[in-house]
């Protein structure tokens, strides 16, 4: 496999492309779906998605992704600018939602990409709980202040303590009542996607600053453990 020629600041998509091109079902489902058959602007960026997917996999040299950019509607500044690879990634993955429903491979981004959560508010004092399922694509993990991925896990499914005039109203039976809130993840979805907090705002600056903390994770990861009891 050759790699992605970088246009001026488009190595961000460059890697996004790379690891997608990878997921054999995706890449699949890539070549599969219909470019002629969605409007003009969706057809075009599954034309070139098709074809920067082709290129990889059969040129003998570094490929160029100006087709693709030019199909995002994007100019030479554009393409000169850093940007966010996570909100990049949900924009494409919402495009070929739209572009694949109602074909052979509808249903190929969510089968890979998305798992579910349950968020709760459990009283600690009477037998009441309140619970909310949602389905996610992909999960946002502290840096600041966690040494590794599991302190990250951690933190993020951390209860909070509803207390004082934060207690929790129980409805007309139980009234406010302390309790203890947080999320639990119900299933995980076969490629987890995992953005890491880097940047953080900076309130003596008031800019975005990065995180350049030393920060470890395995090369297998075992997320069982923050799996809900019942999951």
């Amino acid at each position: 496999m050759v790699g992605l020629l970088n246009q001026g600041a488009t190595c961000y998509m460059n890697s996004l492309l790379q690891t997608l091109y990878h997921l054999r079902q995706l890449r699949k489902a890539v070549y599969d779906m219909p470019s002629a058959a969605a409007s003009d602007s969706e057809g075009g960026v599954a034309f070139a998605l098709q074809k920067t997917f082709y290129m990889l996999q059969t040129s003998d040299h570094p490929v160029s992704t100006k087709h693709l950019t030019q199909s995002f509607g994007w100019d030479t500044y554009e393409a000169y600018m850093q940007q966010d690879v996570q909100e990049l990634n949900r924009v494409l993955m919402d495009k070929l939602e739209t572009i694949m429903k109602g074909t052979p491979v509808d249903g190929t981004v969510g089968a890979l990409f998305e798992g579910s959560t349950r968020a709760y508010i459990r009283c600690t004092d009477v037998p009441y709980e309140s619970r909310r399922d949602e389905t996610f694509h992909d999960i946002q993990l502290d840096v600041k202040g966690c040494k590794t991925i599991h302190d990250s896990f951690a933190r993020y499914i951390e209860e909070e303590v509803l207390d004082g005039e934060d207690k929790y109203d129980a409805g007309p039976v139980h009234g406010k009542q302390k309790a203890k809130k947080g999320v639990r993840f119900l299933r995980y979805p076969p490629v987890l996607t995992i953005h890491l907090k880097r940047f953080e705002y900076d309130m003596a600056s008031g800019n975005m600053v990065k995180v350049n903390d030393r920060y470890e994770f395995p090369f297998q990861l075992d997320v069982d453990p923050y799996l809900a009891e019942d999951a």
